[in-house]
């Protein structure tokens, strides 16, 4: 079975994510408590008892996005072997470990400072995002453009999730003003986001230094499977471009359905959505000739996929086996006939005798 699997990012933390799994997963439990020791507080703790106005904030919530995803996808184990990858935004980081790409302490790390940075960039200039659905990009574009011009503020396109859902990210008033633009043009709803700034635009400008020397102090390794990046929508093949689209992607619009798309080349079976809530799993299902696709948020997700795999491994096994069967009575066929020709040609020797 071809396996991919993919990461949210911001937005899809909730109160509670994690607690089951690291309660049912000693290897889930492991990453928890290594997390708390690299952070410096206790991971699980907040993500279990919040408050989730904490949980909330950049800072703690991508750590703690990070963590629980990663969890997830450890707690499968080695049943699973993925051969592509992609994350929603900093989910591509759960994607560079579980490629071997990033080790998990080094990933943290990274993951905590861009959050910091950003979280340091948010309160030098609020902003908000919205998702708005039913209305195709060019005229979100014009939308957007035209309230740039009108409010002299900053607003941008942010994340292209499908033709259907694009999300809008700037200044808040500007994207509060966008947002009644895109209903009046014919916009079916437009949705403000569970998040705490505007990511993906000009206003994170303040926290890319930062970053950029986050990133520059891991260890990055070519991935051994194929992680596609949001950037571009191209899967890495060298650490140095890894580094690069880290950095471009906190101001960058984060080219998700373009990626999606691209991980589906891979001639997949099946796409399983490692995270709390079940946000890229039916962008995936809406994509043309989808795979089957499941979301993991939970132990009994894990527990699930499992039995998934399993069964796989074992419907292989007995193709293999009927193969094999298969090919025996070939040979045990070829065998009868080679015989016979021996008894033909024994026959015609007696008859020229």
């Amino acid at each position: 079975m071809r396996v991919g699997v993919v990461f949210p990012g911001q937005g899809s933390q909730a109160l509670g994510m994690g607690a089951d799994v690291a309660a049912q997963s000693s290897e889930a439990r492991a990453l928890f408590e290594r997390a708390s020791s690299i952070l410096g507080y206790d991971l699980l703790a907040l993500q279990k008892d919040g408050p989730e106005e904490k949980l909330r904030e950049t800072q703690f919530s991508q750590p703690a996005i990070f963590t629980t995803n990663v969890a997830l996808y450890t707690a499968v184990g080695d049943a699973l072997k993925p051969v592509a990858s992609a994350g929603h935004s900093f989910g591509e980081f759960c994607s560079l470990f579980a490629a071997g790409a990033l080790e998990f302490d080094d990933a943290l790390r990274i993951v905590d400072e861009r959050g910091k940075a950003m979280q340091y960039a948010a309160e030098l200039a609020p902003g908000g995002m919205s998702a708005v659905l039913g209305l195709d990009a060019d005229a979100i574009r014009r939308v957007v453009d035209t309230t740039r011009a009108e409010t002299g503020k900053r607003i941008t396109l942010a994340n292209f999730n499908s033709p259907a859902q694009i999300v809008i990210s700037g200044d808040l008033d500007a994207v509060v003003a966008a947002g009644d633009a895109m209903l009046a043009a014919g916009a079916k709803r437009v949705v403000p986001l569970n998040v705490s700034g505007a990511w993906h635009s000009e206003l994170m400008q303040p926290a890319v230094e930062r970053f950029a020397a986050a990133v520059e102090s891991g260890r990055f390794a070519t991935p051994r499977f194929d992680v596609i990046s949001n950037v571009d929508a191209q899967p890495y093949r060298d650490a140095e471009a890894i580094k690069k689209n880290l950095v471009t992607s906190i101001t960058h619009e984060v080219r998700w359905h373009e990626t999606a798309l691209r991980m589906l080349d891979e001639s997949l079976d099946l796409v399983v959505e490692f995270g709390a809530s079940g946000v890229l799993g039916p962008l995936v299902k809406r994509l043309p000739n989808a795979p089957q696709v499941m979301v993991v948020s939970d132990y009994a997700g894990v527990e699930k996929l499992r039995g998934l795999l399993r069964q796989a491994q074992d419907d292989t096994g007995a193709a293999q086996d009927d193969t094999g069967a298969a090919q025996d009575d070939t040979g045990a066929a070829q065998d009868d006939t080679g015989v016979a020709q021996d008894d033909t040609g024994a026959a015609q020797v007696g008859v020229k005798a």
